[in-house]
C-alpha cells in the first residue's frame, strides 16, 4: 500500500521534515516513490509547502494519508 508521510531530515534537535510518498514497507528514511512537500516545525508559526496537484494526484490514485499528514494538510 502506498502512503503519503514524513521523512525527517536536520540535525539532531533541529527536524525538518519532507513529505513525501512511499510504499508502507520501506523504513521511514528509506525509499520514496515522489517528494510533495515540506514541514519545518522550527520556524514560528511553522511553515508548510504542499504541491496541491500531486497530493490531489496521488490521494485519487489511492494512497492514504497517516494521520500527521492529514493534520498537516488541513492545517495547510
Amino acid at each position: 500500500m502506498v502512503k503519503i508521510r514524513l521523512q525527517r531530515e536536520g540535525k539532531k534537535k533541529a527536524p525538518f521534515y519532507h513529505i513525501v510518498v512511499a510504499d508502507s514497507r520501506s523504513p521511514r528514511d528509506g525509499r520514496i516513490i515522489e517528494q510533495i512537500g515540506t514541514y519545518d516545525p522550527m520556524t514560528e508559526p511553522s511553515t508548510i509547502v504542499l504541491n496541491k496537484e500531486l497530493l490531489e494526484k496521488w490521494i485519487k490514485n489511492g494512497a492514504k494519508p497517516t494521520d500527521t499528514v492529514k493534520a498537516l494538510i488541513e492545517k495547510a
